[in-house]
């Protein structure tokens, strides 16, 4: 029995609406983007399911990961993708061109791809654009192309990484309004954080406003059924039921790991004659905190001010503003018990930053990196405070 639960039905109808969308979805055209919490399986489902389908369908997949590497910029993690894409169309038989040559049946594989432009300077100034480099990819390729970016809210936290979202955009429209256009381009973003990735849809200065978003599908009863009956099929027993299992799942927030966490302390230290029913959902309450302590940890690690810092953006809805004002010093001042100057503040916030505990939202604007940590957070305080 297969360790990673797959979901080829949803793979296939999303892979269907995004290449052969009716007139019900043709707006995917224009960008998808998805929201989920971290750590509940949303690039499992990109990687094993969703490309697999698209590749399947015919289409060119380029997936990004900005949590792969959050200090790196955005736009470089991209630019950097797709030209490694674009070199494996130049090289002759490589295993890009083989696998385009089986689904499409033209004879890829046998020549690389001819650019009229230096792929090491595709989105740099002087080089090729992205719109020129992504409409070049389509014409030869006569395919559609999908570009993927996961955690895509990072990109809108530099300069370059909204600079970079606006020509993935001139590309979309460089290419999809063509009459007879032999392929399209899809963009598809995903995001941790549910109210960030909503805004590069709805604001009007982002350059996906108008695009489809959606929460992320997240996985349900049927995995909850899908990995007890493999823990049956490994010996374990007794097992608890679906039901209680299924709301320690929601518990966790829809968690994979988590759920595996909490089941493993269940059979593994549980005495046998205990109701495994009745032990469940207590260590899944735990664990739910203990998932977030973790991260709050490193923010005690970090020192007072970091703390203190790390309060105000967390206990603000929505965008965190003056993190650096004379204001935010005098609050953070009487938090630590000493003065705190205006200076000190940056350094300790490039500290969170590097830690991937804040995010800068645009300039002086904070949030939180994950809200299931800001959740947990907020209920701490108040228990705090009760």
């Amino acid at each position: 029995m297969s360790s990673i639960y797959l979901r080829p039905q949803l793979a296939a109808e999303m892979a269907q609406q995004l290449l052969n969308p009716t007139g019900l979805d043709i707006g995917l055209r224009s960008g998808l983007f998805l929201s989920g919490l971290r750590r509940t399986g949303k690039t499992t489902f990109l990687r094993n399911d969703l490309m697999p389908a698209l590749e399947a369908a015919g289409a060119l997949v380029i997936y990004v990961d900005l949590w792969s590497d959050p200090q790196t910029n955005p736009a470089k993690l991209v630019h950097s993708a797709i030209r490694k894409t674009l070199e494996e169309l130049a090289t002759p038989a490589s295993s890009l061109l083989t696998k385009l040559k089986s689904v499409k049946g033209a004879d890829f594989g046998a020549f690389g791809f001819k650019f009229g432009f230096k792929l090491e300077n595709v989105g740099l100034e002087g080089g090729a654009t992205l719109a020129e480099a992504l409409t070049e990819v389509v014409d030869q390729s006569k395919a559609d192309v999908v570009l993927i970016v996961d955690e895509v809210q990072h990109a809108i936290s530099t300069d370059d990484g909204n600079q970079l979202l606006l020509a993935l955009k001139a590309g979309r429209d460089a290419i999809n309004p063509r009459p007879g256009t032999p392929g399209h381009f899809v963009f598809i973003g995903t995001g941790s954080h549910r109210a960030m990735v909503s805004e590069l849809t709805a604001r009007r200065n982002q350059a996906f406003v108008g695009a489809t978003s959606v929460p992320y599908p997240v996985l349900d009863h049927h995995f909850v059924q899908f990995l007890l009956n493999k823990l049956k099929n490994d010996g374990f027993s007794p097992l608890p039921s679906i039901a209680v299992t299924a709301e320690a799942f929601k518990t966790l927030g829809s968690r994979p790991e988590e759920l595996i966490r909490a089941l493993r302390q269940v059979l593994l230290n549980t005495p046998r004659e205990k109701n495994p029913d009745e032990i469940l959902p207590v260590i899944a309450s735990t664990l739910r905190s203990a998932a977030a302590d973790i991260e709050l940890m490193k923010v005690e690690e970090l020192g007072s001010l970091a703390q203190a810092i790390f309060d105000r953006i967390a206990s603000t809805d929505g965008d965190a503003r003056g993190v650096f004002s004379t204001e935010a010093a005098t609050a953070y001042s009487k938090a630590v018990g000493r003065e705190v100057r205006v200076e000190e503040i940056q350094p300790v916030a490039n500290e969170l930053l590097a830690a991937n505990l804040i995010m800068r939202r645009g300039h002086g604007i904070y949030g939180i990196t994950d809200p299931f940590v800001q959740e947990i957070w907020r209920e701490k305080q108040i228990m705090l405070g009760s």
